[in-house]
């Protein structure tokens, strides 16, 4: 694809997406910006949560991974799925009966200000860094793929894709995200269906002939690519119990306990509009994830029939480069075109709803902002706004600077590493809240919060000298969370409810 053609591309995908914002933001007020003034149909709201909540990340690295690992990811989703249940049955109906505009106000509700401030900074921590390095993906395929060619350097691509997403995101909010994320995840969605569509064409396969090559294809410990379920080794990380339940902690986790993703949730009319959007969104995401795996078969099959160089580095092929690569150079200009609409659907629709998430949790959990008036919280809405757009520019940066020195990075399985860390402390004060009538005592709540973490780190670092061959995978999340809760309750010997 020339520079030509991958600009004017762009350049129009974004002037949509202003002109969306313009007429979405019309006359909007702080609790527009934070609620969308609870009005939004619940399904745009469940279509367009499908962008949010994969990235381009999930857009990239699934396809890519499938070399490595077969399509044992889809052990995760599965989990996932039990995971969106309790969030639509539990959790759900829990923030709507107490109106909250901020899920962790039901931490102050049910604790104090200290585990209530403690849960936000958690989420803060989580969200920041989770999104600022989805966000670096797209950076990535824009520096390669068009910057490059102009000369620009990658910093500025990093401060021109801040900087379009703070554009069409810092009056609407919400209200305005959740148009543009379903606008968004149209293409996200429509890409990898036509990119498959185009090599099953050129290959002469159906579906079934297609999946017929990618189960006969080996991945690169030699198992099957279409390899789903894995129960042979206990100690490995892609044991199934492992993913399955892993999955379900972290759906419940970096969904249920996510201002970001419950932000949209609760600017539906009713509880039960609520829920509907939760069980649709469960569905779609099912299926999509699904032709992301088969996707990812489809591109080893497609490039060893065509006898095509990856992108290599050190003798090993780069996984997250090679979807961008084969798709821009291979499949011709409209399997480029919608790539590129992809990959910066899925990464922007990502980052802009977690831009939106962290003004409105700052605002709302550490500067009262429901105690001021309009005018004061419209300067502080567009200060921290403007604050946490450039936190993410430095993370990005400092992202950048990471895999150049770590080649071969798996960026999701980094994202999901840091959210078993981050996520852990909000799993087990939740848990702690709502299965039992104690109250911790507050002074320590930060304290085991910060300190559960560490200690799960070290016993990552050290588990085979701990535990034999045994390796951590995405229970470490659950492990976190319970060593919270245990702590709390352990705590809670030494106070009362008054103390709090």
């Amino acid at each position: 694809m020339s520079t030509t053609l991958i600009f004017l591309v762009l350049s129009s995908y974004f002037i949509v997406l202003i002109l969306i914002a313009h007429f979405t933001s019309k006359n909007a007020t702080s609790e527009t910006f934070f609620t969308g003034n609870r009005q939004s149909p619940w399904y745009l709201v469940a279509f367009g949560m499908i962008g949010a909540s994969l990235s381009g990340v999930t857009f990239i690295s699934v396809p890519g991974q499938v070399m490595n690992d077969g399509m044992g990811y889809f052990q995760v989703v599965l989990g996932y799925v039990l995971g969106y249940i309790v969030i639509a049955q539990v959790l759900m109906p829990l923030y709507y009966k107490l109106n909250v505009t901020s899920i962790y106000e039901f931490l102050e509700k049910r604790f104090g200000i200290i585990s209530y401030k403690t849960g936000a900074s958690f989420f803060i921590l989580s969200r920041t860094l989770g999104s600022a390095i989805r966000l670096y993906l797209a950076t990535i395929v824009l520096q390669l793929f068009l910057f490059d060619d102009l000369g620009v350097p990658y910093w500025l691509t990093a401060v021109i894709t801040i900087a379009l997403i703070w554009v069409y995101t810092f009056k609407g909010g919400i209200k305005t995200i959740v148009y543009t994320d379903t606008f968004q995840t149209v293409f996200l969605i429509s890409s990898v269906v036509i990119c498959t569509i185009i090599i099953s064409q050129t290959l002469n396969l159906d579906f079934f002939g297609l999946f017929e090559k990618i189960s006969a294809s080996k991945t690169s410990s030699g198992g099957s690519m279409s390899q789903v379920f894995f129960f042979d080794d206990p100690l490995a990380k892609n044991y199934f119990p492992k993913h399955f339940f892993g999955g379900m902690f972290l759906a419940i986790a970096m969904t249920g306990l996510d201002q970001d993703l419950m932000q949209k949730n609760l600017t539906c009319k009713t509880i039960g509009d609520a829920q509907k959007n939760m069980y649709s969104f469960t569905t779609i995401l099912l299926f999509t994830n699904f032709l992301f795996l088969l996707l990812g078969g489809a591109l080893y099959v497609y490039s060893n029939s065509k006898g095509i160089q990856l992108p290599m580095n050190d003798g090993k092929v780069i996984t997250d480069h090679v979807f961008p690569t084969l798709a821009l150079n291979n499949f011709g200009k409209i399997a480029g075109v919608f790539f590129l609409l992809g990959i910066t659907a899925s990464s922007y629709a990502s980052a802009d709803s977690a831009l939106a998430a962290l003004t409105t949790g700052f605002c709302i959990d550490f500067l009262n902002f429901n105690k001021r008036e309009e005018k004061q919280r419209q300067k502080l809405k567009l200060i921290v706004h403007i604050g946490f757009s450039l936190l993410f520019l430095i993370i990005i940066l400092l992202t950048k600077m990471y895999v150049t020195a770590n080649p071969g990075t798996d960026l999701i399985s980094l994202i999901l590493k840091i959210a078993s860390y981050t996520y852990g402390p909000l799993l087990g004060l939740f848990a702690f809240g709502i299965l039992t009538k104690r109250n911790p005592r507050a002074i320590l709540v930060p304290f085991i919060c910060v300190l559960i973490p560490i200690l799960c780190f070290y016993l990552d670092k050290f588990s085979a000298n701990l535990f034999g061959a045994y390796k951590f995978g995405y229970e470490m999340l659950i492990i976190n969370g319970a060593l919270t809760f245990v702590f709390l309750y352990l705590s809670s010997f030494f106070t009362t409810k008054e103390s709090n």
